[in-house]
């Protein structure tokens, strides 16, 4: 199976493909998507169309994407969430199923602890992936989220087969 993991931002969108054997993951690649733009209808279709060819170039078979957290700054929260669209329409104009999970699900799943800082996630996902070339913080995150999707969707076949 083929996971790309997606953090939004609507400045920085990180991206992670990774593909799934079994309890084997590998490392396909990652990047960020820069937007581009002064105003926000054009900074939304930079990111819609960067993140439309990556599904063409690496053609995904499921995607995940971090959801949103509210902070105190509600325009800001509002802006990723805008950019957070972005990152659920492109998998659902491929005709694929998205992953939503929270941060603290993500960093437990990644890294063991729901807290864990950047640098802690970049780390485990350069144990995970070992020999990985991360295209920054937002990429290493995006990867996070391809492997905390690829360990949950794992899950409910491995319960069919014990409970089988």
């Amino acid at each position: 199976m083929r996971v790309l993991g997606i953090d939004p931002g609507l400045r920085n969108l990180g991206w992670g493909v990774i593909d799934v054997d079994g309890s084997r993951l590998s490392h396909v690649a990652n990047g960020i998507c820069k937007s581009s733009g002064t105003d926000m209808a054009a900074r939304l279709m930079s990111l819609h169309v960067q993140l439309t060819e990556i599904f063409r170039q690496f053609a995904p078979q499921t995607a995940a994407v971090e959801q949103t957290f509210v902070n105190k700054d509600g325009a800001g929260t509002l802006k990723l969430g805008q950019a957070r669209g972005i990152a659920l329409l492109v998998p659902a104009q491929f005709g694929l199923a998205v992953g939503e999970y929270a941060p603290n699900t993500v960093k437990k799943t990644v890294v063991g602890v729901g807290h864990a800082t950047k640098d802690q996630i970049a780390h485990m996902v350069r144990v995970q992936l070992p020999g990985i070339t991360l295209a920054g913080a937002d990429a290493a995150d995006a990867l996070a989220i391809a492997i905390c999707h690829a360990h949950h969707a794992r899950m409910p076949a491995l319960a069919r087969r014990v409970g089988a």
